[in-house]
């Protein structure tokens, strides 16, 4: 099983918790040293590591998709797409009405891969890599849905792209594999001076009980403990890496705008679930879903609660791996895409003079502080239905 090791400089390791990193104002640079790698230790020397005030030790765990859901009383859209010249997410978000198309603006999109050859993508400059032991490509669709919603182009008349000028695309392969990964990936896209990234995935924490269980014999307590552990150290993983990229943007860096799903575990009116790892991270933009109903719209009865923002989330239009056309899909995991490439429409707008030189943190704050009220709960929405600059 590999290992994710963060290795802090001295200061930073004297003052940081697992759940802060309060020299991230006090001393940026010293973050900015933070590395975040992962290896094959033995025993020793994971031990060692562990022992030691300045690393940060966490099994890799297994990532999941955050899997399209059929909710009932979510549905009937599907007409209502089939009728428009734009897909309904992106009428609702402002991105049809907007002077933006996210030019000049690079995007990643962490996935099951992508099908590069679907016409919605012609024009772009897709760069991938593969962090799987999977064949390349996305045999999922996934991916390729998720990317359609930030930058594809039309599809037979069809709208389905919010930022449709996007020329330069980062696409990360990491399902099926694990937290390694993600983590991997995230160095990868921020070197790569990516500015806005897309995350519709989550960590399996029943999956990696079942595998202590199933492969080592570990009682089914025994095993939910150390899972627990496990995942709290793979969310401080994750914060410590953002903090390193925060870090670095602070150092005259412009840094990276991270948008990821909430989950899909709710089942409204039963019960919610609150938003899961690792859209919780620092900084990370926490995305629920939003249906239509007639007019109006509404919480998905799927989507989990206290994100940062909405959008929509139901009967998503967009590229269908594979074959070409068009197909639709419900959840958060569409929601996101959407926010990504509003954050691409408001760098383009910061590019353009409007705000100044961008970076992540402005960019961050302008999809947060634009969001619309939409007459529904906090709890659900964050800060509201997310739109696009105008």
């Amino acid at each position: 099983m590999a290992s994710i090791v963060v290795k802090f400089s001295e200061s930073v390791a004297k003052d940081r918790s697992l759940l802060g990193y309060r020299s991230l104002s006090e001393s940026p640079a010293e973050l900015a040293r933070t590395t975040v790698e992962t290896a094959d230790l033995s025993p020793k020397d994971r031990k060692s590591l562990e022992d030691s005030s300045e690393h940060l030790v966490a099994d890799e765990m297994q990532l999941e998709l955050i899997k399209p859901v059929t909710n009932q009383q979510d549905v009937g859209l599907a007409a209502a797409n089939a009728d428009d010249n734009i897909a309904w997410g992106i009428s609702a978000v402002d991105a049809h009405s907007s002077s933006f198309n996210g030019q000049g603006v690079s995007v990643a999109v962490l996935d099951t891969g992508i099908d590069a050859s679907h016409p919605a993508f012609s024009g772009v400059n897709i760069i991938e890599r593969n962090f799987t032991a999977h064949p390349d490509g996305d045999q999922d669709g996934h991916g390729t849905h998720c990317a359609g919603t930030i930058f594809g182009r039309d599809v037979d008349g069809k709208r389905i792209g919010v930022a449709r000028g996007v020329t330069q695309a980062f696409i990360a392969k990491v399902i099926p594999a694990g937290t390694a990964a993600l983590v991997n990936a995230l160095n990868w896209v921020f070197s790569q001076n990516v500015h806005v990234a897309s995350m519709s995935l989550g960590i399996d924490f029943p999956g990696f009980v079942k595998k202590q269980v199933d492969e080592r014999g570990v009682d089914i307590r025994a095993a939910t403990s150390i899972a627990l552990e496990q995942y709290r150290a793979n969310v401080a993983v994750i914060d410590a890496q953002l903090a390193m990229f925060k870090a670095q943007e602070l150092g005259n860096r412009t840094g990276m705008v991270v948008v990821a799903a909430t989950g899909n575990e709710s089942n409204r009116p039963d019960y919610t679930i609150a938003a899961a790892p690792p859209s919780v991270g620092m900084g990370i933009i926490s995305v629920a879903a939003l249906s239509k109903q007639g007019a109006d719209l509404a919480i998905a009865g799927f989507s989990n609660t206290n994100p940062m923002v909405a959008a929509p989330g139901v009967d998503i239009l967009s590229a269908r791996a594979g074959v070409g056309d068009l197909v639709t899909m419900s959840g958060t995991s569409m929601a996101c895409p959407h926010v990504a490439g509003i954050a691409a429409l408001y760098w383009q707008e910061a590019l353009m003079g409007l705000n100044g030189q961008p970076n992540a943190s402005m960019v961050a704050a302008r999809v947060a502080v634009n969001a619309r009220q939409i007459g529904l709960s906090r709890q659900d929405i964050g800060n509201g239905l997310a739109v696009s600059p105008q």
